[in-house]
């Protein structure tokens, strides 16, 4: 048979003589080994650790009277037992504001539960149930997690109970507003996919240990999603389950974040390049006892530097209230020290 001119044009010619180019047949088998052991590997870690998380994650119900409802609303979410005699974490906007809880536990069985305590501040909330023999989890150490960690998320989305999402922590350190307004620290992101009903449960490690509570997702995003730190889960449970909320304290202004002009920086050698812009000062406060006044910078607390309204929400914790301290403002361009004594936040 004849091979015409324009078939050897149109005929591929390879780059490389096929020596070369094709591996021999037994590293071909041995790279697919390895890559059947590691996805073996991944899978042995993702069963593992939902196998031992699964049964302590819970399905929470509530009834729920909403802002301008005339009528109750039905909840869902998820949740999670913290100690072996009933005390479940969860997020606060699962059972903020509810007239009715109900737990339903991995084995089917339905509890009715009291809220011990609400912090919307930082998104958690205790419940607890009366019932024996609970499983409990274990809080890991949120410090010590690292961006690409497997990160493993057991919940109830739509109500489907005890769905299992796997993905990567993305990065750590986030920052997020409550409901209230009032950023949340140590916020994780990860692409372990999240849906309504997804919150309140744990993001957990490869050894099966809670790294962080569940609580919110991007809708039109994919794969961002965001889950509260365990040890700021742990430090707020601990209160919450001792006094039934979270005192914090506060001065009584409005503020916001604000550049430093450079001159004032380097004439007073600040550590930090910005501020926070007082907008308002509440009546009877302790800002306006203090004298401070409306176009004040505030740039320390107590010597500690403030440079966001962010910095001044972590100085005043529930030690502070009633505690004398010290503001350092600059007013025009001269540096003040003002004496204050933060209130306790209603």
């Amino acid at each position: 048979m004849t091979t015409t001119n324009f078939e050897r044009a149109a005929r591929p010619e390879p780059l490389f003589s096929d020596v070369h180019s094709q591996p021999p047949s037994d590293s071909k088998a041995a790279t697919g080994a390895v890559d059947a052991a590691l996805l073996d590997e991944y899978s042995r870690a993702v069963v593992s650790a939902a196998n031992r998380v699964a049964p302590s994650v819970v399905n929470i119900e509530v009834q729920q009277r909403g802002k301008n409802q005339p009528s109750e609303i039905a909840g869902n979410g998820s949740g999670f037992l913290i100690t072996p005699d009933g005390f479940i974490l969860t997020n606060s906007h699962v059972v903020h504001g509810a007239t009715w809880i109900v737990v339903n536990l991995s084995g089917g069985r339905d509890y009715p539960a009291q809220l011990v305590g609400d912090d919307p501040e930082t998104d958690l909330a205790v419940i607890r149930i009366d019932a024996p023999q609970l499983v409990h989890v274990r809080l890991a150490d949120s410090e010590s997690l690292q961006v690409g960690q497997l990160a493993i998320a057991i919940g109830n989305p739509f109500g489907f109970q005890a769905s299992v999402t796997a993905g990567v922590i993305s990065a750590l350190g986030r920052s997020m507003h409550s409901q209230s307004g009032r950023l949340i620290d140590n916020i994780i992101q990860t692409d372990a996919a999240l849906n309504p009903g997804n919150s309140g449960g744990p993001l957990v490690n490869s050894a099966g240990e809670v790294i962080g509570v569940n609580t919110a997702m991007i809708r039109p995003a994919q794969g961002i999603c965001f889950a509260i730190a365990s040890n700021t889960a742990r430090l707020v449970a601990g209160w919450l389950i001792r006094d039934g909320r979270i005192r914090r304290s506060y001065i009584g202004v409005a503020g916001q974040n604000v550049p430093l002009h450079r001159r004032v920086v380097r004439f007073y050698d600040l550590p930090l390049e910005t501020g926070v812009l007082v907008v308002s000062v509440e009546k009877n406060s302790p800002a306006e006892r203090a004298a401070l006044r409306e176009g004040d910078l505030i740039i320390a607390f107590n010597g500690q530097p403030i440079g966001s309204v962010h910095d001044l929400h972590k100085v005043l914790v529930g030690e502070q209230i009633g505690v004398s301290a010290s503001l350092i403002v600059i007013r025009h361009a001269e540096k003040l020290e003002l004496p204050i004594l933060p209130a306790e936040s209603r």
